[in-house]
Parts: C-alpha cells; sequence; structure tokens
C-alpha cells in the first residue's frame, strides 16, 4: 500500500472512531430517538438524528455543487433500482432495528461498551445481509423485485434532477433547484431540531457532528481517494455491507483488502471502546433468556436482509443516502420509518417491548 493509500486508510479509520466516540457520548440511535419520541414523548434523541441530517444534507449538496463529490458514482443514484423493493427492504429493516434493539451502528457501539448480545446481533446481520447479496437468499430477492416491479434501467433520480424536468420554470434547474430544495428541507428540519438544543446541547451537537462525518466521508472517497488508476468506490457511512464485510475479512485477509467500509467499522469499535472506558461505562452483558436471544437473531437476519435489499441502513439510507437528495433514498427510508411504525406502534407493539 503506498503513502496515499495509507493515508487514506487512516483517514478513514479516524472517521469511523469520531462516529463510535460521539455515538457513545450521545446515544445517536434513529430507533432509540424515534421509541423515546413515540412511546415516552422524549423527543431530544430523534431531534439529534434530524440535526445530524441538515448537516450532512447541505454539506454533501455544496461538494456536489463545488464538483468534489460524484454522486452519479454512488449507489444510491445507480440504475436499476427498483423502488418498491428499495420500499419493502427499508421496512424488513426498519422492523429489524425494532427487534434488535437498536440498527448495525449502534449495535457496533454497544458491542465496544461491553454488551455481547449485540455480538449476536452484528453475525446474524453481517451473515443475513451477504445471503441476500451473493448468498442462498440471492433467487428471493431477484423473485421479489420481478414480482413489484423491475428496476427502471436509467441512472436513479435525486429530487434536483425530478424538479428541473418536471416543474415549470427554468429557474428551478441546475444549483437553483439544489439550493432551493435543501434550504426548504433544512428549514424544515431544524425547526423540528432545534427547539431541543437548550435542553440537550451535547445529544444535539454530537448529532450535528456525526452529519458533518457523513460529508467527511464523501470527501475522502469523492474527492481525496479519486485516482483514474486506483479508484476508490464513492461513499460514505454506511454499515449493513460494510458489517457483512468485515466479518468476510476476518477470515479472508490474506486474500482480501480492508475497504473503506471496514475501516470504519474497525474505526467505530475502537472509538466507542475508548469512549466507554474513559467514561467508566464498559460492562460485559449478555442474554437473560433464549427468548430474547431468539428475537435479537431475528432482527440482526432481517436488518442483513432487508437492508442489502434497500442499498443502506438507518444511517447509509437515513443520512447518507438522503445526503444526496436521491429519490431511492427517500422510498428507502420510508420504508425504514413503517417497519420502525409497525414494531413500536403497530399491531406487534405490544409483544416487542
Amino acid at each position: 500500500m503506498g503513502d496515499g493509500g495509507l493515508s487514506l486508510s487512516l483517514l478513514a479509520l479516524a472517521l469511523g472512531a469520531a462516529f463510535g466516540l460521539l455515538a457513545q457520548l450521545s446515544r445517536f440511535c434513529l430507533v432509540g430517538g424515534l421509541r423515546d419520541w413515540w412511546q415516552a414523548g422524549d423527543a431530544v434523541r430523534i431531534r439529534a438524528f434530524a440535526l445530524a441530517l441538515v448537516v450532512a444534507l447541505v454539506g454533501t449538496q455544496a461538494l456536489v455543487a463545488a464538483g468534489l463529490m460524484p454522486t452519479g458514482r454512488s449507489i444510491y443514484l445507480q440504475a436499476g433500482l427498483s423502488m418498491p423493493a428499495m420500499f419493502v427492504g427499508g421496512a424488513l429493516f426498519g422492523l429489524g432495528m425494532v427487534l434488535a434493539n437498536g440498527c448495525g451502528a449502534r449495535s457496533l457501539v454497544l458491542l465496544a461498551g461491553g454488551n455481547l448480545r449485540s455480538l449476536v446481533v452484528l453475525l446474524a446481520l453481517g451473515i443475513g445481509a451477504y445471503m441476500v447479496l451473493s448468498g442462498v437468499l440471492v433467487p428471493l430477492r431477484t423473485a421479489l423485485v420481478a414480482v413489484l416491479g423491475g428496476g427502471n434501467p436509467a441512472r436513479a433520480e435525486t429530487l434536483v434532477d425530478w424538479a428541473a424536468v418536471r416543474l415549470p420554470g427554468e429557474w428551478l434547474s441546475g444549483n437553483r433547484a439544489r439550493w432551493t430544495i435543501t434550504g426548504l428541507l433544512a428549514v424544515a428540519l431544524l425547526a423540528f431540531a432545534l427547539p431541543g438544543l437548550r435542553r440537550a446541547p451535547v445529544t444535539l451537537l454530537a448529532g450535528a457532528a456525526i452529519g458533518a462525518l457523513v460529508v467527511g466521508g464523501w470527501y475522502l472517497t469523492g474527492h481525496l481517494g479519486a485516482d483514474d488508476f486506483e479508484p476508490m468506490p464513492v461513499e460514505s457511512l454506511t454499515f449493513v455491507a460494510p458489517i457483512g464485510e468485515s466479518l468476510l475479512y476476518l477470515m479472508l485477509a490474506s486474500g482480501m483488502s480492508a475497504g473503506f467500509g471496514v475501516q470504519v467499522v474497525a474505526g467505530v469499535l475502537l472509538g466507542a471502546f475508548a469512549a466507554a472506558l474513559l467514561r467508566g461505562r464498559f460492562s460485559l452483558q449478555g442474554f437473560d433468556s433464549p427468548g430474547l436471544m431468539l428475537r435479537q437473531l431475528a432482527g440482526g437476519v432481517l436488518m442483513g436482509a432487508g437492508g442489502a435489499t434497500a442499498l443502506g441502513c438507518s444511517i447509509g439510507q437515513g443520512l447518507t443516502g438522503l445526503s444526496t437528495l436521491a429519490l431511492p433514498s427517500l422510498v428507502a427510508m420510508a420504508g425504514i420509518l413503517a417497519g420502525a411504525h409497525v414494531g413500536l406502534r403497530g399491531p406487534l407493539a405490544r409483544r416487542l417491548r
């Protein structure tokens, strides 16, 4: 590995470590925030998620406008995506994160703090993801796409693309459309997020910093990692496929290289572990009953399979994907919220408490 590759690897590791530290300090988690909000009326953590999205969205669109991040090379805007399958995959992920009591990123942070239940969730998530991506469930995923409707062969659109083509007036095109849409979304999200700043400044500021890490990931892979001879995939924070890749790397390190996602996963574990030790929060925890283990196993598999189908998780689609304004990310995130609603407020809510 050359000096440039080593530097990029260290930056990816540092990016993950910063996420792990911030997430451990603030308990940053979409499903935890939704549970607090919907079941206890406490909106602090969901406001932090909204603030993270504001920073990720504005920062990412600034990179795109400056020509520093080619969104067309990201998975969120690839050709052939099936919107119905993205929604269904998102819904499976959303239900899975309720069953597992946390998404993949949260499970990494909990594991670093000594929660051995999260190890089971992560193993199930990684296996479930690769069963759908390249394993025995590939035919099922293919059949699902065929039944729900095959993907559009054209490159997926962003909200900016949609506005430029479908809304009247030439003024709403290019960067004008970009900043009009970004501004409206940012104002709406800020109106929701900022009332909680006085009550829990650390939690909300940690959310804003996590949003900045999403922007940093895009800049690292889209600009610093740009190389005509050895180009990096253009990506940022996401955790479903990278957790599966990390498990593969642990077994096949001599035959594969640790990519950006694997380095971020390792960094999250290191950062969260350091934060847990410094705060005196490291404590080994296990399962209280076989039923709880089965529930979290099922949640991990659903998160892996659903996240692989939806091309992301609550971070990968909810922050990173939405920061590109990709229409498939909006659909996937709607599915994640729908699945979480079924688990937290729907017919399964009482059984899952």
